[in-house]
């Protein structure tokens, strides 16, 4: 299974899901992989403890790979598997991000790269789960993603703001889908940051439920627990894993695992 989890806005969690998930699918034994495609590195940092400077052992070098051409016209992209790190956890690895991917986007966008990505996951053996961190913005390495995976998951923080920008997303991923990826699903709406002793998060995913958006019933609360973990570079199932945000983080798990 390859699941991409995006949305357009930043700040919205993006980084925390892919990696808590995928912390929970390696804890019950599935070997996981995370793919941080997003510039910043939040996933790389939060999984491995530190950003990787040597951007051959990243997912930039699979990229700069797939520009390479051989003389007789052949590509000569050697997949995925040289830049996959083990993290501390068991079962866990991650291709890490690089601020060189920002330069590269251009010419993987003007020789119609876009495809690449999937092609290297089709042929990537021993990984039973796969998840896909995005950068906030539908751009090459986003839609690179989106074409790859077969489930959308979509971050939503709980303001006016978001809401807007989650129509504007709806409509883009429709598109990929219909342009694209016709086997990609929007698996759910996860709602982050949720108060639900507060009026305007719950009017906003009530009125989001009947306009019949697919709100997932897992909702994750705030709390101070997950700047932690990010601090301590540990997702919470190792950090706290009884702590009520774990226990969230599990049900978001074991819901979207049962479709």
């Amino acid at each position: 299974m390859r699941r991409v989890i995006f949305n357009q806005k930043g700040g919205v969690g993006k980084s925390t899901i892919t990696c808590n998930l995928a912390a929970i699918s390696a804890v019950e034994g599935k070997r996981t992989l995370v793919i941080d495609l997003d510039i910043q590195g939040n996933s790389t940092q939060y999984l491995l403890g530190q950003k990787v400077t040597d951007s051959d052992k990243t997912i930039a070098y699979f990229f700069k790979d797939c520009l390479s051409i051989s003389l007789f016209g052949n590509n000569n992209s050697t997949g995925l598997e040289g830049v996959i790190h083990e993290t501390p956890f068991p079962n866990l690895y991650v291709i890490p991000s690089h601020p060189e991917l920002e330069p590269l986007q251009g010419r993987l966008e003007s020789r119609f790269k876009i495809f690449k990505l999937k092609e290297a996951l089709e042929k990537l053996e021993g990984f039973d789960c796969i998840y896909i961190d995005t950068p906030p913005i539908l751009n090459f390495y986003s839609q690179s993603a989106l074409i790859a995976a077969d489930r959308c998951l979509i971050p939503f923080d709980c303001d006016t703001f978001s809401r807007e920008a989650l129509y504007t997303l709806m409509t883009a991923l429709t598109e990929v889908k219909a342009d694209h990826n016709q086997n990609l699903e929007i698996e759910g709406i996860v709602v982050n940051q949720f108060q639900k002793q507060a009026n305007l998060p719950r009017i906003l995913v009530d009125e989001l439920i009947a306009e019949g958006l697919p709100v997932l019933s897992s909702m994750i609360s705030p709390s101070i627990k997950i700047r932690e973990s990010h601090t301590e570079s540990k997702p919470l199932i190792h950090y706290m894993p009884n702590h009520k945000l774990t226990i969230e983080y599990l049900a978001l798990h074991a819901e979207i695992h049962s479709r």
